[in-house]
């Protein structure tokens, strides 16, 4: 039999956790990877090299395939001081990644030659081509552009869209992510800041299209905890509706979700102060928009703040896999 073929959608920081834990398992893995960051040092990156994608998810889903020793790993996520004039906040793989997509032509040659370099278990594949801009529509009609900004506002947001951000084409999937898409047997959204790391990707509508056209079981895992300036007040169930509703139809067909509670006393909020409180279950929502809800302990308490446990929610994810002939 051949391996299950897994797609992984989402954005860096969260879906490294997955990934980490997918690379020990005998699976065919490919990681989509969002595009919108315009924070940070990926921000300053497509100030001065446009047309360059931003490299920071894509660093740290290099590194969760990847089985680099442990320095390289080091060097390769090595952050310059504040000190350190123009170099300043840069992490050295970013400035790897902006190099040779540069020298490649395309950020998706540069993560195929990468993938090459680094042994990664699995191919990456960014989720366009050309950088895009996030822009969320408020429920009270107010537009807000850049993803950094989106949590500088208060309000509910309603939707969310892209747009490619250095001319008026529209956005479309890297080579090889539609036909991922349709050929995978799992695609596992998240986890990931609902509107900035999972939805950037769904909206170009290749993706969005694809995800409605496969037959691969989609699962989505469930963000822990809330996020400051997104989901405030959000319950699993209301996660899963803001997916449904940017795509016009039900596609999920599993949500995983933790019910372990994560102590008071234990987030540091100086660490993580995106995060507020722990995300409500709603079981009997959640049945009204999937076919299957688990429910488990996925929690992993890692330096004040609370994670997926990766081998949890993949051993989770590979019981209900079905490989298709």
């Amino acid at each position: 039999m051949r391996k299950p073929k897994i797609a992984v959608i989402g954005g860096g920081t969260g879906i490294s956790v997955i990934l980490d834990s997918l690379r020990k398992k005998d699976v065919d893995i490919a990681a989509i990877v969002t595009v919108a960051d315009d924070g940070g040092s990926s921000g300053e990156l497509r100030k001065s090299l446009q047309h360059i994608t931003p490299p920071g998810d894509l660093r740290n889903v290099l590194v969760a395939l990847s089985d680099m020793p442990r320095f390289y790993e080091q060097v390769f996520q090595y952050r310059f001081a504040k000190e350190d004039g123009p170099l300043a906040g840069h992490p050295l793989g970013n400035l790897i990644i902006a190099g040779i997509s540069e020298m490649q032509g395309s950020t998706y040659n540069a993560m195929q030659l990468l993938t090459k370099f680094f042994h990664t278990t699995g191919k990456i594949y960014p989720s366009s081509d050309s950088p895009l801009t996030l822009h969320a529509v408020f429920t009270d009609g107010r537009e807000v552009s850049g993803e950094s900004q989106l949590a500088k506002h208060s309000g509910m947001i309603e939707r969310v869209y892209v747009t490619n951000t250095y001319n008026q084409d529209k956005p479309v999937a890297s080579r090889k992510v539609v036909q991922t898409i349709l050929e995978s047997d799992l695609v596992v959204l998240g986890p990931g800041s609902l509107f900035t790391s999972i939805l950037p990707n769904l909206v170009i509508e290749e993706i969005g299209q694809a995800l409605l056209e496969t037959k691969a079981e989609i699962a989505y895992v469930c963000n822990i905890m809330t996020q400051r300036g997104e989901t405030e007040h959000f319950s699993d169930s209301d996660h899963v509706g803001v997916l449904h509703r940017h795509l016009g139809q039900s596609f999920v067909d599993t949500v995983l979700v933790n019910i372990e509670p994560v102590p008071k006393e234990y987030m540091t909020s100086h660490q993580f102060d995106e995060y507020l409180v722990q995300v409500e279950h709603d079981f009997a929502g959640l049945q009204e928009q999937v076919p299957r809800v688990i429910s488990s302990n996925f929690l992993k308490l890692e330096k004040g703040g609370a994670f997926h446990d990766g081998d949890a929610v993949v051993e989770e994810l590979l019981s209900h896999i079905r490989v298709s002939s």
